[in-house]
């Protein structure tokens, strides 16, 4: 298909093109940084892109998926929206699951879609797809702008939408027949952040409650979180005592080595104990940012739906989130920033009957650190223990989904805001295009992904975009030949009968080399830790392999224990 052709004659000079029009907009809002796999659907976006030079830098990607997961990580570490350009079509749908993970993620993006001149739609085009339709579903708001001169209320309103109120995806179709156009079309302001904030008489019935409690647990978690809201949660915490759990993949909160924090509630982080202490033993659950979702909550076990036995205060950027599950005693909408300032100010409750609750959780948090027997020569578990121990603090860590994550979530010590990004939504293929968006944001700071073989094959290609850039990254790579976490499910189920899990690897030491990366393979335990250290200091990307046996399905207990526990009619539940 022929790309939409320019104007042939010089246009006046306060008359832009849809693409520059749609560019200084970007620049107006703060963007310093955009993901793509280029289009020719958006030939003019790029070309404007050119013409401002360093001040928004494009990153150019393998593939649409691992460049709208680069964008969404982007929103993550630095608040502001993460922008990824994609084509219509195929380019659409490879992104998709950067949009579903910004979306249960919580994370400001704004996807923009290259789309077919408007002269042709309904007619099946190349390429054609129906943005609305196949986004509206999955993303805060979905759209195409037919007109250059709606440019920029269209572009306020995205960052503004992705932003406010829980964050979120905004997908924005750019036919391109549009952003050739001409307009004389004025610049909009800058964007503001819409957030809810506490009535002071829902502060007053927080306090009273908390003031009657006996056994109270703090849970934060989600999207929207700002350093000072993190500040200002910490001394709240302090000043009352509160132990603080971290839903699913928000365990950067409050740091891990805070006396205060008892662990995340996943399956895989858990310690023993607290799914009890939630689920029977706390009395008032102060939720601060979570949705309460199903893996937060294991399966809505520990917090029963609708009317939870806990007496619950949930605290949520969106108000029709607060009572779609779960009827909380006092439900506060609210920004996390401005909540925490709230609460930070309130006076501290002078007679606490939970101390030695707190320390007691506390003290489960500690045991669980501690890593049992390990089946062959490989010990993830104490590797884990070596990590943290070596991982410089201002370090951040990305994680994929897989079995491989029980050992990070367990014994892994997130010790400042934003050290560590995960995907909630459980994607695969996730961290390393991650990682690469954090170092390409924050080059100074180490960035370490940790990746099963499973997620590894799905955005390994992406170690030739942190060659191009220079985006020295290190891949922690676990491997058992088997797509781990579904033959645990399989274990649990259908004893034995492993059908579909089984893996056949390269050699993925020589793979990363392939590309000039450094990489190389451990074995043994002992070798793991002189590996992590010439890898950071490699100077270049670096892939470490790191050969876990295939009965270590979890960090605590084995494939075998797990058939054995069904065929004997007790399963194992937990991981």
């Amino acid at each position: 298909m022929t790309p939409a052709q320019p104007p042939s004659s010089p246009a006046p000079a306060n008359r832009r093109s849809g693409g520059r029009l749609l560019v200084d907009q970007l620049l107006i809002h703060g963007a310093d940084m955009a993901f793509c796999v280029p289009g020719e659907s958006f030939l003019d976006a790029l070309d404007a892109m050119h013409d401002v030079g360093g001040r928004l830098k494009l990153i150019t990607c393998r593939h649409e998926a691992t460049a709208c997961h680069m964008a969404e990580a982007h929103g993550k570490l630095t608040g502001r929206p993460g922008l990824c350009f994609v084509t219509r079509g195929p380019g659409a749908s490879h992104a998709m699951i950067g949009v579903h993970t910004a979306f249960q993620d919580s994370t400001p993006l704004i996807l923009f879609v290259g789309q077919i001149e408007r002269a042709t739609r309904e007619r099946e085009a190349f390429q054609e797809i129906d943005i609305k339709a196949m986004f509206g579903h999955t993303a805060k708001f979905a759209a195409e702008i037919d007109d250059a001169a709606r440019i920029p209320e269209m572009i306020s309103h995205a960052f503004h939408i992705a932003c406010s109120g829980r964050p979120g995806p905004v997908v924005l179709g750019l036919p391109e027949d549009m952003l050739v156009e001409r307009s004389e079309a004025g610049d909009a302001a800058r964007y503001r952040v819409v957030r809810p904030a506490a009535a002071p008489r829902q502060m007053q019935m927080l306090h009273a409650i908390l003031a009657g409690a006996k056994r109270p647990i703090a849970m934060l978690g989600g999207g929207g979180w700002t350093q000072k809201a993190v500040d200002d949660i910490r001394a709240f915490v302090e000043a009352n005592n509160l132990p603080v759990c971290a839903s699913f993949r928000s365990v950067d909160l409050l740091d891990n080595d805070h006396p205060n924090y008892i662990g995340e509630t996943s399956a895989g982080g858990a310690p023993p104990p607290l799914p009890k202490r939630i689920r029977e033993d706390c009395d008032v659950l102060l939720v601060v940012g979570a949705r309460l979702g199903e893996f937060s909550t294991h399966g809505y076990t520990l917090v029963v739906p609708p009317r939870p036995r806990q007496r619950l205060v949930h605290v949520y950027a969106d108000p029709d989130e607060l009572g779609r599950v779960y009827q909380g005693e006092l439900s506060i909408a609210s920004g996390m920033e401005e909540f925490a300032s709230a609460a930070r100010a309130l006076s501290a409750i002078e007679r606490r009957p939970w101390d030695d609750w707190t320390r007691a959780a506390r003290a489960d948090y500690e045991q669980n650190q501690q890593p049992g027997p390990s089946p062959g020569a490989f010990d993830l578990g104490q590797a884990m223990k070596q990590f943290t121990a070596a991982l410089p603090r201002d370090a951040v860590v990305t994680i994929d989904s897989g079995n491989f994550g029980g050992w990070v979530q367990r014994f892994h010590r997130a010790r400042r805001f934003r050290g560590f990004i995960g995907p909630a939504n459980g994607t695969m293929g996730y961290a390393i295009p991650a990682a690469l968006a954090v170092k390409l944001a924050e080059p100074e700071r180490p960035v370490v992904a940790w990746v099963g073989d499973g997620g590894f094959l799905m955005s390994a290609h992406e170690l030739a975009t942190a060659m191009q850039y220079r985006a020295n990254i290190v891949v922690l790579l676990v491997t058992n030949d088997a797509y781990g976490t579904i033959r645990m499910h399989q274990a649990r189920a259908y004893p034995g009968r492993y059908p579909a899990t089984e893996l056949s690897n390269p050699d993925f030491a020589a793979y990363a080399r392939s590309f000039g990366a450094h990489g190389e393979t451990v074995e043994r335990t002992v070798d793991f830790l002189p590996a992590l250290e010439r890898a950071l200091n490699a100077g270049k990307p670096a892939v470490v392999e790191l050969k876990l046996d295939p009965e270590a399905v979890s960090s605590r207990v084995t494939l075998s224990e797990l058939a054995a526990a069904t065929r004997a009619g007790r399963p194992i539940l937990a991981r």
